[in-house]
């Protein structure tokens, strides 16, 4: 079968991290990089991956009949434009979370998409965790019983520029929105109520752009089920990320990922290394597992694992949980797309 020909949009940290991923599949071929900061930095860069075309315009992509697919690692804002012409030009896309922060752009961009017949998949890298997918698969075959409550721990290790705390979006949409993908998948259903609360804890500066870096939220699921979310924007000890699902017939959990799993005990205490700093340490081999099975839905034509719709349906949890924070009350995820327009938090 012919190389599934890619044209990259974004080409900053996450979309370099894509080019590197796919240079590693023989039957993918990156034919362009498109930024709107070119320059002879990026050109050496893509000369050295063996990519020809630096341009600054997507136009270029879209319009290059040797394109199959293109990734979107651009700003979130570009999103849902360069769907709608991936769409219309007939190319499969990834794009990167969230795709977009207005619920009404989402479902814009996920139409398109199907009414053009073309594959979008939105990158929650965290479901290709090798962890993480093993305690799905557990709890899809019903080794722990029905779920009755999913927690779900997620911190970083150091808050964000806070010129990127401008543009983020806030916590629930930039940064539990994983958090949200996450409870849906390992739960298997969809999530019914949000209850979100909030504080700035570790730097004011996150209320000068009326964001929070502190978060709690109880969720129900259709199912019944309860779930518990909690983020942080500094975890002094490094990168927290684990999941627990209880059920009626057991427990699964996953815990943090460590460089080694060596345990130091002495009379003076027991010692172990922090958990993985960040999430390219993390999570490096699930980004290289979700751009490899989409290159493989394209060229099976298979359902790709992580939808557009997925992406809205996280989406609108991020939604609810950002109109409950504000009205210190639950909000049903069936009432959260009235409310926000009545509060003017569509955007």
């Amino acid at each position: 079968m012919n190389k599934i020909k890619v044209g990259i949009i974004g080409a900053g940290r996450i979309g370099k991290i894509h080019v590197d991923n796919l240079r590693r599949l023989p039957q993918v071929e990156i034919v362009a990089v498109c930024d709107r900061f070119t320059g002879p930095e990026l050109e050496a860069w893509c000369a050295e991956r063996g990519i020809l075309i630096v341009t600054k315009e997507s136009e270029a992509i879209m319009a290059n009949p040797d394109i199959d697919a293109v990734f979107i690692c651009s700003s979130t804002d570009t999103h849902v434009p360069l769907i709608k012409q991936a769409a219309l030009a007939g190319k499969h896309v990834f794009c990167e979370k969230p795709v977009s922060m207005d619920i009404r752009q989402t479902e814009e961009a996920v139409e398109a998409a199907s009414q053009a017949g073309i594959k979008l998949q939105v990158g929650f890298n965290r479901r290709f965790d090798h962890n993480f997918k093993r305690l799905h698969e557990h709890v899809k075959v019903g080794t722990v019983g029905a779920p009755h409550i999913i927690k779900i721990t997620s911190r970083d290790p150091n808050p964000p520029h806070p010129d990127y705390i401008q543009v983020s979006g806030g916590i629930f949409i930039d940064m539990m929105i994983h958090d949200f993908d996450m409870a849906r998948y390992v739960s298997g259903s969809e999530i019914e109520e949000v209850y979100a609360h909030g504080s700035v804890l570790i730097d004011p500066v996150f209320s000068q752009y009326e964001d929070l870096d502190t978060a709690i939220v109880t969720l129900k699921f259709e199912n019944g089920a309860l779930g518990v979310i909690d983020n942080s924007r500094q975890a002094v000890y490094g990168y927290d990320q684990r999941v627990e699902v209880f059920g009626s017939k057991g427990n699964a959990a996953v815990t943090n990922d460590y460089p080694n799993t060596a345990e130091i005990s002495t009379a003076e205490g027991v010692y172990r290394d922090k958990p993985l700093h960040f999430f390219l340490e993390r999570y490096n081999e699930a980004y290289k597992e979700e751009t490899e099975i989409f290159i493989d839905c394209i060229r099976n034509d298979k359902p790709v694992p992580v939808s557009g719709m997925d992406g809205l349906q996280a989406e609108r949890a991020a939604l609810t949980a950002k109109l409950s924070s504000q009205l210190k009350r639950p909000v049903k995820l069936s009432e959260a797309l009235q409310l926000a327009e009545q509060h003017s938090l569509l955007t």
